[in-house]
């Protein structure tokens, strides 16, 4: 008799995978971790947010539709999205623990001159906020190892509407060619496809946008040394590993060396979940 696959426990391995990992790279950063990082995030997520996006049309006919709701952004990072929420709905409340991210955030906000977002300092989801109409994440639950409880959480406080943005790599990823090879499952990490097949196991049906302006793009590295020690650090793999030799083929086989750097190959693309909330 053959089993179902059990998501909800593939996405609560990887996330301990994943926060294992981060701990690692961040072991001589005392306080927060996003303390040398917030602005070249920031600078990222501005150079990002010059192409098109299909995530922010949905979200804006959304808010476009519905003017007066009220919406919770989970993990709010430097505030992107808390600025193109705010200038289309009465009210967003912000939760987010990095105080480096807070204060990029407050700088963007007010160069947007936005008033109407209040920011909440905490975890989530131990933080006390109302319920709103619009919930949304985008990229910030893949530290949940409780996708069920996350997912449960963000249900609590929603009158309306839930919306997820999580990355969806394509089936020749380099990291997923490498986790089929290690584990004997394509994912290196928590995204989109494990999220949707556990929505479904937990009677979730929700609705899909792929984002359609193509991949992102490409990580690079500084040497294959460096893309090596990445592609063990995201399989959560100790410094000497079995699998070495492996993942050191596989990534010079792979990388292309251009411009001074190695460049891994575009794999990766946007999805935006959501579905409707039955507050009653």
């Amino acid at each position: 008799m053959q089993t179902s696959v059990q998501w909800l426990e593939i996405w609560r391995e990887l996330a301990e995978l994943h926060e294992q990992s981060w701990h690692t790279e961040n072991a001589g950063i005392t306080g927060d971790h996003w303390s040398k990082r917030a602005e070249i995030f920031n600078a990222d997520v501005k150079r990002r947010w010059a192409a098109p996006d299909s995530s922010r049309d949905f979200v804006a006919a959304q808010l476009k539709a519905h003017p007066d709701w009220t919406v919770l952004d989970v993990g709010g990072g430097v505030g992107a999205w808390a600025v193109f929420m705010a200038q289309k709905t009465s009210r967003v409340t912000v939760i987010e623990p990095s105080s480096a991210m807070i204060q990029v955030m407050k700088r963007n906000l007010a160069e947007a001159r936005i008033q109407n977002v209040d920011i909440v300092q905490e975890k989530w989801p131990e933080a006390r906020v109302a319920h709103h109409d619009l919930t949304f994440c985008a990229h910030a639950m893949y530290g949940f190892a409780d996708f069920s409880g996350f997912i449960r959480s963000l249900e609590g406080m929603t009158r309306h509407l839930c919306v997820l943005i999580m990355r969806a790599p394509t089936p020749k990823d380099l990291l997923s060619v490498a986790a089929m090879h290690i584990r004997g499952q394509p994912y290196d990490s928590p995204n989109f496809q494990i999220a949707y097949n556990a929505l479904l196991q937990m009677g979730i049906f929700p609705n899909v946008i792929i984002e359609n302006t193509g991949l992102w793009d490409p990580w690079t590295s500084a040497s294959l040394d460096e893309a090596l020690a990445t592609a063990k650090s995201r399989l959560g793999l100790p410094r000497h590993s079995e699998h070495d030799r492996y993942l050191g083929d596989l990534v010079a086989g792979n990388l292309v060396y251009q411009d001074g750097r190695f460049v891994w190959p575009r794999s990766m693309r946007t999805a935006l979940v959501y579905w409707t909330v039955d507050s009653e």
